[in-house]
């Protein structure tokens, strides 16, 4: 099962770095967004493939014609919170103002539900596993925010596999579907999104691919845009995973999308015997 996603963000939104942190900095920014999607688009028709689509409130504000676009080329539509901030930098209030008026604005645009979640960077760690609560009460059914390795924004290795699962809370059960990982010579290997997708070399690509059962993607569109100015804030390593891989990230995807199978999260959620699934539960 290969599923297909992208985050809907700019260029931009590039978490820990102070520069470009808030919506004060933003605005003195070029917007690359639809310039950029229309990659994807493209690419999409092109090759008769379904995605799901994982945008910001503050996109649905800023540009409501990419929200109309998505919705009306048919692909699933979900939330990647309002203002790109890193989860666990918020408590509980400052948690649910932002996911609700990331909902709140898309659905205002499609007037569909908004049923799915994905956090900024996977922030979720063990010090705020009460989002799983909160996204229930909004509504949300699936979430994809678990990151089941160590990493610099979060990462939740208590998480023991990586594969769609039930989380239980408090208020229900949610249905899971974490990124992938590929186990080597004892070290997780990431590969399936953003810098990890870049960095790698497509016949590497292809043979993780060949050898996982469940890859959720996660995809940019800055990650197929050579011509993005450079945050010069960033040290060196940063710069390095943030824009290595540009030039060639587009057609990477392309020859990814023809030579296997992808499905939209909608389809997975369909495909999957929910009743066969693990349940993990943080409070046991």
């Amino acid at each position: 099962m290969n599923i297909l996603t992208f985050d809907i963000e700019e260029w931009f939104h590039i978490l820990d770095n102070e520069s470009t942190k808030t919506e004060k900095q933003w605005v003195s920014f070029e917007s690359r967004l639809e310039y950029n999607i229309d990659k994807i688009f493209k690419i999409l028709d092109e090759n008769k493939q379904d995605a799901t689509f994982f945008c910001l409130g503050w996109v649905a504000r800023k540009h409501p014609n990419i929200i109309k676009k998505i919705d009306e080329l048919g692909y699933e539509i979900a939330t990647h919170s309002d203002m790109h901030q890193l989860a666990y930098e918020f408590n509980k209030k400052e948690f649910n103002q932002d996911l609700e008026l990331s909902i709140k604005s898309i659905e205002d645009i499609t007037g569909k539900k908004i049923t799915t979640y994905r956090a900024p960077g996977f922030s979720i760690k063990e010090e705020n596993l009460w989002v799983f609560d909160e996204l229930l009460k909004h509504g949300i059914e699936k979430d994809c925010s678990v990151f089941p390795a160590k990493r610099s924004h979060g990462g939740l290795e208590k998480f023991g596999h990586s594969q769609p699962s039930y989380i239980e809370t408090s208020n229900g059960k949610i249905k899971e579907f974490p990124i992938n990982i590929y186990r080597l010579f004892g070290k997780n290997i990431i590969f399936s999104g953003g810098g990890y997708f870049r960095l790698l070399s497509y016949p590497l690509l292809k043979y993780f691919m060949n050898k996982s059962d469940y890859v959720m993607t996660y995809f940019h569109p800055r990650d197929f845009d050579p011509e993005q100015p450079m945050i010069e804030e960033l040290n060196a390593i940063r710069r390095f995973k943030s824009y290595h891989g540009l030039s060639s990230s587009l057609s990477k995807l392309e020859r990814l999308i023809k030579d296997f199978d992808f499905i939209s999260l909608n389809q997975a959620d369909d495909m999957i015997n929910w009743e066969n699934v693990k349940t993990v539960n943080f409070n046991k």
